[in-house]
């Protein structure tokens, strides 16, 4: 890798301030793993379960920021400003509307839904009470999702960074304080997310509206654009519900293994978690890119820039590989101090530290086809890996296979990904140019 490239300031511009934003999520859930973990192994497998809950709701709708960014990003490549931000305040009633759907579900779905995981009967109490919560901030997280989409189309990666230190300091203090200072357990976790979250979504919101009225854009919600958005965001869904079904049955499969289990398999997610948010910072910076030069019409651009990030990918998650390695005789004891949950980490986190290279070509491919609009591919390659990992998960639950195993199937997932996406990214299906794919 050349240690200077042309298109290294302007990824750098875009991936670094993404960087700070993206890991705010994951250090969410690191942060009330480490709170709730000094409660015990239950609460922590409680938190565990609920979280996969919540992340799934939230996950599907990821196109909210994803396909916005790609949306937003064609129609600047493009000189188009005021109908950029217009999509943007369409995405934004888009998020609010589909948030108020998730309560209205998700609510008295919440015992069915943890009790799919399988979980024992100590953590099962304890997850449907932080999922009841959680769904008050539904709202809120999908506000941001959208938000951060507009403002990353926008070439402006900055204020996400400054809005997600607000809220992940906000959270760590309101989840002590509820947590540790008020007695109150993981409702008390469960709290501070949602008004973390729902003080984020205000900023974003605020910030779409001053942009609207710069640009002349109309801040009320327009029915043929909420339309428009919710049917770009259907490949972008069918993407990722192949992405959770993974990490959902990877969470039931490690949760039927016992409580140590699902605990260390909980903090091994969020590590991973945190590296992949890490990782799509280059990600981020490839959907931004590839949808304002395509939005120009500068193919030769694309493929340069597409070339250097997977480069910056590959770099990078050779790098976060080492250091998971170098912190991981360490970790375990931050999280838990159950012996059995440590010694179940420790091995988990040789497979997370292996897998980081792979990791880092895939999400800048991903992030890169997100940009170009390619969301159909996407959605069939989606369960296509699905599926290569679904045989994989059965051997390790039909067997008693161990958390080492489940995260090898994990690994084979991943590999699925390399080659899908790195065989779209060989041809030219994907480089279409204009303001509109």
């Amino acid at each position: 890798m050349a240690f200077r490239h042309p298109h290294d300031p302007e990824i750098l511009r875009l991936a670094l301030p993404a960087f700070g934003a993206l890991v705010a999520e994951p250090l969410f859930l690191l942060t009330d793993s480490a709170i709730v973990g000094h409660l015990g192994t239950v609460p922590l497998g409680a938190l565990g379960v609920a979280g996969q809950v919540l992340a799934t709701f939230v996950s599907l709708c990821v196109f909210l920021a994803y396909g916005t960014t790609a949306s937003v990003a064609r129609q600047i490549g493009a000189g188009n400003l005021r109908e950029a931000i217009r999509q943007g305040v369409d995405g934004i009633w888009l998020a609010a509307i589909i948030g108020g759907l998730i309560i209205a579900v998700g609510w008295p779905l919440t015992p069915t839904l943890v009790d799919a995981f399988g979980a024992s009967a100590a953590v099962t109490p304890q997850a449907q009470t932080y999922l009841h919560i959680s769904l008050f901030g539904a709202p809120g997280m999908l506000i941001v999702l959208a938000g951060t989409g507009v403002l990353r189309g926008m070439q402006d990666t900055k204020t996400p960074l400054y809005v997600s230190i607000g809220m992940f300091t906000a959270n760590g203090l309101l989840g002590a304080l509820f947590v540790l200072g008020f007695g109150w357990g993981v409702a008390g976790s469960a709290w501070g997310t949602v008004l973390a979250q729902t003080g984020g979504a205000v900023l974003y919101a605020a910030a779409v509206a001053r942009g609207a009225r710069r640009h002349g854009a109309p801040l009320r919600p327009d029915a043929k654009g909420l339309r428009a958005s919710a049917s770009a965001g259907f490949n972008l869904m069918i993407r990722t519900l192949s992405l959770r079904v993974v990490l959902v049955i990877g969470t039931a499969v490690a949760a039927r293994m016992g409580d140590a289990q699902i605990a260390a398999h909980q903090i091994a997610s969020n590590v991973w978690n945190l590296l992949a948010f890490a990782l799509d910072a280059i990600a981020i910076a490839g959907q931004a890119i590839t949808g304002r030069y395509l939005g120009a019409g500068d193919i030769a651009g694309t493929r340069t820039a597409t070339r250097r990030m997977i480069q910056w990918g590959i770099a990078c998650g050779v790098v976060f590989g080492l250091l998971v390695l170098v912190a991981r005789p360490w970790l375990p004891a931050v999280f838990s101090a159950d012996p059995s949950v440590r010694s179940q980490l420790l091995a988990a986190l040789l497979v997370v530290a292996l897998l980081e290279p792979i990791a880092g070509v895939v999400f800048v491919l991903d992030g890169v086809l997100i940009g170009a609009g390619d969301q159909a591919y996407l959605a069939i390659v989606g369960v296509i890996q699905t599926l290569a990992f679904l045989p994989a998960a059965w051997l390790v639950h039909a067997y008693g296979g161990g958390l080492v195993a489940l995260w090898l199937a994990i690994g084979v997932w991943m590999a699925a990904r390399l080659v899908t996406l790195g065989l779209r990214a060989r041809d030219d299906a994907w480089l279409v140019t204009g303001a509109v794919r």
